[in-house]
């Protein structure tokens, strides 16, 4: 079990997904180049079978940004976008309304 201590050291933002590439040696993932209002940064994501790029475009999804960044089959990832999935379907969680870039979730 986590306590509530391990879950207040995650910190999730909103970002922007603005660019959704292939990965050269995946053929499951997608790199995403994701705004967050002040910076950006880069994605690994295993969605690939369950979004068009052009689905993704302008999305706004929940970032954990506080990752150590990770080598994912030659690509750097510099945090993971969270994701519902059950057995047939997976999807990408994102805020109701837009919101303001950074912002954090609580």
């Amino acid at each position: 079990m986590a306590s509530i201590d391990d879950f207040r050291k995650l910190e999730l933002r909103i970002a922007e997904i603005k660019e959704v590439n292939d990965h050269p040696n995946a053929d499951k993932l997608l790199v995403l180049k994701l705004d967050l209002g002040d910076r950006q940064k880069q994605v690994v994501a295993g969605i690939k079978n369950h979004y068009t790029k052009e689905e993704l475009l302008g999305k706004q999804v929940v970032l954990v940004d506080n990752l150590d960044p990770v080598i994912l089959r030659g690509v750097e990832s510099q945090g993971m976008i969270l994701a519902g999935s059950d057995e047939n379907m997976l999807a990408v969680l994102s805020p109701e309304k837009k919101l303001k870039l950074g912002s954090v979730v609580k």
